[in-house]
């Protein structure tokens, strides 16, 4: 069974043909209306059920246009729906929604929500999220990147704020598409050692630099994501923002970057407090491009999993 868990758990060459795949069929589109559906429907008569616990917008609209394009149908279920491992089993959920669906993508709270749900399904599973790792987020923020300044192999990307599920992904995609990347954050909020001694056993160790004007230097790619969850009660939210303060991705900051370096966010941003607007809507900004592709990132996700 050929699930998309984490980048780290998917052979190198299979991202690059991912990459590769997304780019050639982003490029097939262009100029077409966006509900066009693609020359090729590689999905048609396939069954995608995609599983919400968590609220989204990119991620199901994304999805849903990307089956929708490539020929196939869609079943969109929310975590109320599947009340998920509170009455019927994940694994005896995964296993009824083998008998219906061709392929599985769920964005979850717990990884091991997702980890059972592959187990025991019979049908490919794609991780669309979940509280450690974002692997399609990270999928397309590559293919932007190369699609802006070519190959990332070498360069240096630096993430400034919170060590979280997104960034974890960024640190998979280092030992696997060869960048340097390095952190600069809050002691209090560091990401996961797991996830930095990956990187240091592919031969891309992290580096950790506190001071973020320190850490942007030379950078070819800034990164930064929301320092709050929707789901964090006021104490933590106030906690943060004093913690991350500090690493603000603003004017100042992107001066010390590279001249020609790009500006990352996953989106939704709060504009002003992690970054500011006029980084956001400045010209090293390509955070609505980074949007766009994760449809066709997906959709390479898709395909791959499904051999087609």
């Amino acid at each position: 069974m050929t699930h998309f868990l984490d980048i780290h758990k998917t052979d190198a060459a299979a991202l690059r043909g991912m990459i590769d795949s997304a780019q050639a069929m982003k490029t097939a589109r262009a100029g077409r209306p966006k509900g066009a559906p693609d020359d090729e429907q590689p999905l048609k008569g396939r069954m995608v059920a995609l599983i919400f616990e968590k609220p989204s917008t990119r991620t199901r609209i994304s999805f849903d246009v990307g089956v929708r394009q490539m020929g196939g149908q869609t079943m969109v279920l929310s975590g109320a729906d599947m009340q998920l491992g509170h009455g019927e089993t994940i694994a005896d959920t995964a296993r009824v929604l083998s008998r219906y669906v061709d392929l599985i993508m769920i964005r979850t709270f717990e990884e091991q929500t997702l980890l059972e749900m592959a187990e025991y399904a019979d049908v490919p599973v794609i991780n669309g999220l979940t509280n450690r790792t974002h692997p399609c987020q990270i999928m397309a923020d590559v293919m932007t990147y190369e699609e802006h300044r070519g190959n990332i192999a070498g360069k240096k990307v630096v993430w400034s704020g919170d060590g979280n599920n997104v960034f974890a992904s960024f640190a998979h995609a280092a030992g696997q598409f060869g960048f340097d990347l390095t952190f600069t954050g809050p002691e209090t909020l560091d990401p996961e050692k797991a996830w930095l001694d990956y990187a240091a056993s592919k031969g891309r160790p992290i580096t950790v630099e506190r001071d973020p004007h320190k850490a942007v230097q030379g950078a070819d790619l800034v990164v930064t994501d929301t320092w709050v969850s929707m789901h964090d009660p006021q104490s933590a939210r106030e906690r943060r923002h004093n913690q991350l303060r500090g690493y603000q991705v603003n004017a100042q900051l992107m001066a010390k970057a590279k001249e020609d370096a790009l500006f990352m966010h996953c989106l939704p941003a709060h504009r002003d407090d992690e970054v500011t607007s006029e980084v956001m809507d400045g010209p090293h900004s390509v955070i609505f491009d980074e949007a766009e592709n994760r449809l066709h990132a997906q959709k390479a996700v898709m395909r791959w999993c499904l051999g087609l």
